[in-house]
């Protein structure tokens, strides 16, 4: 696979910086550029590596069936969130008639990882570990390792010594993570099937499909059994393709029907940023590890060689959970909101209804309370673009979950990418 082209590094154009024309056609140039680089990578990826993922689906499958526990392992901001972000998914399932699996992270620094696994690993255990820009890949080799030594299955996306490893070439680490965040989700919903065929997983009966009954020398194939893995794992293969495909039209949409807002937010938020403001961001389930990517992506250095101030309002358990007991769950982020927020500061919230009440309200209170605000939302828009509730709204039209978060993960890495364009072009905001 060939590598894909890292970050564009844009630089001024003389002292003065550009014109408002000219940052406009920068900002068009590079959304362009990074979609261009998006497709093609979603595309050779997942065509490489569909195989791959049906066979790793399969045998997640056995170790779920055999009451195994998956554990998610990040070191690094970014890490973290993906790991999280994967344990929501599994034990909060989305799509309907699927069963909740077991499912849990561990974050930290040095020795977390390590010391997690030795405590909590048995043989039966999925480990799936997590690598960011932020580094800890030794941390995290230690990690894998021992759980390969408490006989777990191992998966990784970088190499670290797993059994099972999916490495996304290239020097952008944010198309990296948008990769990696689709295979997540696909191992979530395709090891699903294979509960559906008892017969190919270790330990458990085949049975036949159907009773062909007095039929049988009509439709042989009707009292098939659950012996065959071959055409499973084909399926399965083609419904990985079917889905990259899928993702990959759904960032099109998001990134091209989205220019004006996207690069409107942008602008504003860099003049927030300008003028010493803060960026709070939210979210409810995956999407609030979403909301933790943000904050660590724009607490990281980008290209423009600094970091911009960030706060996550999903972070902390103990002050959500003292607000959702004694106030209710509507008001885990508005409250926030009041005790953070200050004028020309700036709010993302990300929800895939765009109807979350807790979202709203936050909304509503930041817009009082004078702050920049920002919604990238799924389906329709739902009440928040309906209402235009936030002055720039995001929109990825589609009512798959999965496929919107994943989607969404391009749309707040384009803002991160474009405020960072506009402060190395010294861009007049």
């Amino acid at each position: 696979m060939a590598p894909v082209a890292g970050r564009a590094r844009a630089r001024p154009a003389g002292g003065a910086g550009l014109t408002a024309t000219a940052a406009c056609g920068a900002l068009d140039a590079h959304l362009a550029a990074l979609l261009a680089a998006r497709g093609e990578a979603n595309r050779e990826f997942f065509s490489e590596e569909a195989e791959r993922l049906a066979r790793v689906c399969h045998l997640m499958a056995e170790r779920f069936a055999r009451s195994g526990r998956l554990i998610a392992l990040g070191a690094g901001p970014a890490a973290a969130s993906d790991a999280r972000h994967v344990a929501v998914e599994f034990v909060h399932p989305v799509i309907v008639g699927k069963s909740a699996l077991p499912a849990l992270a561990i974050t930290g620094g040095a020795g977390a990882l390590a010391g997690g696994v030795e405590l909590l690993a048995g043989e039966r255990d999925i480990v799936i570990a997590f690598l960011d820009g932020a580094g800890h890949a030794r941390e995290t080799a230690r990690a894998v390792a021992r759980a390969r030594e408490r006989g777990c299955l191992t998966i990784a996306f970088a190499g670290v010594g797993a059994e099972w490893e999916f490495e996304v070439p290239g020097e952008d680490e944010h198309l990296r993570q948008e990769l990696v965040e689709t295979l997540y989700h696909l191992l979530w919903e395709l090891v699903h099937v294979f509960f559906d065929h008892r017969g190919l997983l270790a330990g458990r009966d085949a049975r036949p499909l159907h009773d062909a009954g007095a039929s049988s020398f009509l439709y042989p194939f009707l009292a098939e059994h659950e012996r065959e893995l071959a055409p499973v794992l084909e399926d399965v293969r083609r419904s990985v393709l079917m889905k990259a495909t899928e993702i990959g039209q759904l960032r099109a949409q998001t990134l091209n029907d989205n220019r004006e807002p996207l690069e409107g937010a942008a602008r504003a938020l860099y003049a927030s940023f300008q003028g010493g403001g803060t960026l709070l961001a939210l979210g409810n389930g995956g999407s609030a590890t979403d909301a933790m990517d943000v904050v660590a992506d724009f607490r990281a250095v980008g290209g423009e060689g600094r970091a911009w101030p960030a706060i996550d309002l999903a972070a902390d358990p103990g002050i959500i959970t003292a607000i959702a007991n004694d106030v209710g769950t509507d008001a885990i982020f508005s409250r926030q909101v009041i005790a953070y927020g200050r004028p020309g500061d700036a709010l993302l919230a990300l929800s895939t209804s765009g109807n979350s009440r807790n979202v709203i309200d936050a909304l509503a209170h930041a817009r009082r309370r004078g702050l920049l605000t920002i919604a990238m939302v799924g389906y329709d828009g739902g009440r928040i673009a309906a209402g235009a509730l936030a002055d720039h709204v995001v929109v990825t039209r589609s009512e798959h979950i999965p496929r919107i978060q994943e989607a969404q993960a391009s749309a707040y890495h384009a803002l991160r990418e474009l405020v960072g364009l506009l402060a190395q072009t010294g861009a007049r905001a």
